[in-house]
């Protein structure tokens, strides 16, 4: 802690701070005869104007998080994710209940409440929700405004928060290239949360950011953002000679921040809350886990026990929606040739071989990488579990292919974001009867994928979301030039053209990360089951 804070005051000494909030400019002109009775002249006008941040490009950003980038006031989301996703349901809902008294007793009382019941106990060294989590969330609350406004300024940027700064970290440093965080720390007894916020006041960081603003007033006049309905905003911002500000009423007009515009981009998450957890919406979450435990039971017993055509519009009508898109016709002649036709497909959800046997209506046998055990048993459809070792892994698929058609995802885990991971390309060498398919897959509500969690709860999860859509297009089979036995292409050749091919269908982008790159990111190994 001593050397992240003696890294802090080496970066911002030698610098002049700088803070920008939105639309309103304040100008404090201080009297020569009186520096402590500073004369206040208001100036508003379009913060983004042409021309307004020519003269900040090479200064030092100094901004409040939740008050320049988020567009939500309510913190209690990001406290429940932590909550539900770190302790569990029943923590989770504990939060809820808290939530009129956290509402009622102000901001500050109502911040160590959240923090109190969603951290206490947790372990600080497996603490890992505000990489794999929160940025998401994050993301998807920041204001376009706000961003532009931060991201103008070429200079340093320096974010401050009042929240633990363990939450939000990694969000601003690997995502929005922030340099440094400014937050609150939380207490750590024997190497566990006690959910505990130290005090505003006698925060380290804190006091040796006031100790360098008081040093450097006098040099030149610092630039900042406050809002000074907070009390801590007032007494780390107080000595700034130009301040920007937002309110709430500009805020409720910003945009959302397009993906394209993200400085880096969200490829890997982990979770399984899929919507935004305001309390609204998690009340309607514990009241529908019942009887989506009971619904599960019945998507189950229907896909099991009746026929594909019928059970398909069965459970359409329970929410479990699809749709079915084909290029490639089931002809007579495909169905004489010897042995079966090997179907490729990105990997978006465990359940991605049984959606597309059920939309081309015949049993497929899927080639799994990794599987639980006990989801292995519940399958309604055949699997076969691959072993990683390349010679062993390619005598069984050509062995199954010969008995019949098979299903393959050759990315070896799932991607909940539209990227496609690189593709193996074992799948190439084995047969030229190649059909790609392109799968996409929303939910509701949970996700029925983790790198982190329990496995054997992914279609436990999954078939749980009120309502859920699958798309499945089946593309043009490979043409024979294209393949390695009838083209003589290299198998690489053929598994970069297929990841092109579904992308493209799916308006998807291609990348070179694998399965150990996420499982390495989210989780910290290598992803072996």
């Amino acid at each position: 802690m001593a050397g992240k804070q003696n890294s802090l005051i080496a970066f911002l000494s030698p610098q002049k701070i700088l803070l920008t909030k939105t639309w309103n400019k304040i100008y404090f002109q201080r009297k020569t005869s009186n520096s402590h009775a500073p004369q206040s002249q208001f100036n508003k006008y379009p913060f983004l104007a042409n021309g307004s941040l020519d003269t900040l490009s090479n200064k030092t950003l100094f901004f409040h998080m939740e008050e320049v980038l988020l567009k939500s006031s309510s913190l209690f989301p990001y406290f429940f994710l932590v909550a539900f996703e770190a302790g569990g349901p029943l923590r989770a809902f504990i939060l809820l209940l808290f939530y009129p008294i956290i509402y009622f007793v102000g901001k500050e009382w109502g911040l160590k409440i959240m923090a109190f019941v969603s951290f206490v106990g947790l372990k600080e060294e497996s603490f890992a929700i505000g990489r794999t989590v929160l940025p998401k969330f994050f993301l998807e609350d920041t204001g376009s405004e706000g961003f532009d406004m931060v991201m103008k300024c070429g200079g340093s940027k320096i974010g401050v928060t009042a929240m633990p700064r363990v939450m939000v970290e990694c969000f601003l440093e690997d995502y929005l290239r922030v340099d440094a965080v400014v937050g609150r720390e939380l207490k750590v007894v024997r190497g566990r949360f006690t959910g505990l916020l130290e005090e505003k006041e006698h925060t380290s960081a804190f006091l040796e950011l006031n100790l360098i603003l008081g040093e450097q007033r006098m040099d030149s006049p610092l630039i900042g953002i406050c809002c000074f309905n907070n009390s801590f905003d007032q007494q780390l911002f107080s000595n700034f000679e130009v301040l920007y500000t937002v309110n709430e009423a500009d805020k409720k007009n910003w945009q959302s921040l397009p993906r394209e515009k993200y400085p880096r981009p969200l490829i890997f998450h982990d979770g399984r809350l899929a919507f935004r957890p305001t309390p609204v919406a998690t009340l309607f979450m514990f009241m529908w886990i019942p009887f989506g435990i009971f619904l599960l039971f019945v998507r189950a017993i229907v896909f099991f026990l009746l026929p594909y055509r019928l059970s398909m519009q069965i459970l359409s009508f329970t929410g479990l929606k699809g749709t079915l898109i084909s290029s490639f016709p089931d002809t007579v002649a495909d169905k004489q040739k010897q042995g079966g036709v090997l179907y490729v497909c990105n990997h978006r959800t465990l359940l991605d071989p049984i959606y597309i046997s059920m939309g081309l209506a015949k049993p497929l046998t899927a080639v799994i990488y990794s599987l639980s055990h006990v989801t292995e048993l519940v399958a309604p459809i055949k699997t076969v579990r691959l072993t990683r070792n390349r010679e062993q892994d390619s005598k069984m698929i050509e062995k199954e292919l010969k008995r019949g058609d098979l299903v393959i995802c050759p990315e070896g885990t799932t991607c909940r974001e539209p990227y496609l991971l690189r593709f193996s390309p074992l799948f190439a060498e084995i047969s030229d009867e190649i059909v790609p398919i392109a799968i996409d897959f929303h939910v509701s509500m949970f996700y029925g994928t983790t790198a982190s969690g329990y496995k054997f709860l992914d279609p436990v999860f999954l078939v749980m979301n009120p309502t859920s859509h699958c798309s499945v297009r089946v593309l043009e089979k490979l043409p024979k030039p294209s393949t390695c036995q009838g083209g003589g292409k290299s198998k690489f050749e053929v598994a970069n053209l297929v990841q092109t091919q579904i992308a493209k269908a799916l308006n998807f982008e291609c990348t070179a990360l694998t399965r150990k790159d996420k499982y390495m990111i989210l989780a910290g190994n290598e992803g072996l089951v």
